[in-house]
């Protein structure tokens, strides 16, 4: 015994107890002491940790500190001081118990490591937020890195834990979870599988928080909100979450908008289908009609210049309209729509600007508009590109031709 308890157990030899007794009310006696020793203090030190900890935050100009406040790293580490005091009574109380205080070393070793994770989890846990609010580091996958370190830290926690409860060397253990690696494996494997996913996604900036992504497989169309180490996780316009497994990006194809974004224009892509049948080589005097639309007037008087000197030059019989060169309604009203694209106020002049056939179909021959809209706004990017289409199906009678409709067999009675 110390000579703090063998005062104790004389006044309970006095009281005419066995010395059994003695040793264990002695111990009971002690234990209680220094649980109510190890509370007290852990309240006190909580307090003036946390209280100091606290003035730092408001103090200081950075918002880390004010971060660990938040993860409760000053909470965690407040409970340093009386897991040390209470792990140096151990020998004091149980002195006399010899295999009970080896349990309990160990016991105590072991809340001593989840502690310790606890700590570094809070760390993490700041880091991961802190590095969020850095402007350079806000749309990269940072979940992602600080979930592997916190699997590792676990995962260290639970062998050193085993190792002690077993009192087995770290390296004998490590040795023994070697036959079981392939079973380990087998549980990781999404882990693992997102952890390269991630390095890769980051390394080649794929997706970033904050990416518009289309990935048809899953059903996403939307804004990147979270990037972790399983998942990859898309808020949709209509609100929904979308959970993409991070590997998928890797191993499947998706669209990221993020040059559109990041560009200065947002591209229109859409057909008119112009009736085949309704094509055909303009006469002089429906050219002449055609010069009343202003913004062509001055290319028709150039281009019938110019092929009726071809011809006159070439001496073209032009009793056929297909002799020699001529205009069609189809190219006019092509050159119709760029100019009329072009001059639009909402449109990019600065990006391709262009109005093109693509192959005859059996619906008609397609006349495609390319072009890009000033405003990426979503909803102003609909409205630009339904005005200019409102306005082009409103254009083709003038130029006597028409859009491709299958054949309705519907009758209206009266």
């Amino acid at each position: 015994m110390t000579k703090y308890s063998h005062l104790i157990y004389n006044l309970l030899k006095n009281a005419h107890l066995s010395d059994e007794w003695a040793i264990f009310i002695n111990m009971l006696f002690l234990l209680a002491v220094t649980l109510t020793t190890t509370y007290l203090v852990d309240i006190i030190s909580r307090k003036i940790i946390i209280k100091s900890f606290s003035k730092l935050a408001h103090k200081s100009k950075t918002n880390f500190d004010d971060i660990l406040v938040e993860n409760k790293t000053p909470r965690n580490l407040a409970h340093i001081i009386p897991f040390i005091i209470f792990y140096n009574m151990i020998t004091v109380v149980f002195v006399d118990y010899k295999e009970t205080q080896d349990i309990i070393f160990r016991f105590v070793e072991v809340i001593g490591v989840v502690m310790a994770v606890r700590i570094i989890r809070s760390l993490l846990n700041t880091f991961k937020d802190y590095f969020k609010t850095l402007p350079r580091l806000k749309d990269k996958p940072v979940d992602s890195y600080i979930q592997v370190f916190m699997i590792f830290v676990w995962v260290t926690g639970i062998i050193i834990s085993f190792a002690i409860l077993t009192d087995t060397s770290i390296w004998k253990f490590l040795t023994a979870m070697g036959a079981a690696s392939a079973v380990i494996l087998l549980i990781f494997k999404d882990t693992i599988l997102g952890f390269v996913a991630s390095i890769q996604v980051s390394i080649n900036d794929m997706v970033r928080i904050g990416d518009w992504i289309t990935f048809e497989k899953y059903g996403a169309d939307g804004d990147v909100v979270e990037i972790n180490l399983a998942t990859v996780k898309v808020q949709n316009f209509d609100k929904t979450i979308t959970t993409i497994p991070t590997y998928a990006l890797i191993s499947d194809s998706f669209k990221n908008w993020r040059g559109m974004m990041n560009s200065d224009g947002r591209r229109i892509k859409r057909s008119l289908l112009i009736k085949l049948s309704s094509v055909h080589y303009l006469s002089n005097d429906e050219i002449d009609s055609l010069k009343d639309i202003s913004i062509i007037k001055d290319y028709l008087e150039h281009r019938q210049i110019e092929i009726n000197g071809y011809n006159e030059a070439h001496r073209i019989d032009k009793s056929l309209a297909i002799n020699g060169r001529n205009m069609t309604n189809l190219g006019v009203f092509r050159k119709y729509i760029e100019t009329y694209v072009a001059n639009h106020s909402a449109t990019n002049k600065d990006m391709m600007i262009m109005t093109r056939q693509l192959a005859p179909t059996a619906q008609g021959m397609p006349l495609e508009i390319y072009a890009f809209s000033s405003d990426k706004r979503w909803q102003n990017y609909e409205y630009i590109m339904a005005d200019i289409f409102d306005h082009c199906l409103a254009a083709v009678p003038y130029f006597n031709l028409e859009i491709f409709e299958l054949p309705n067999n519907n009758t209206w009675k009266q």
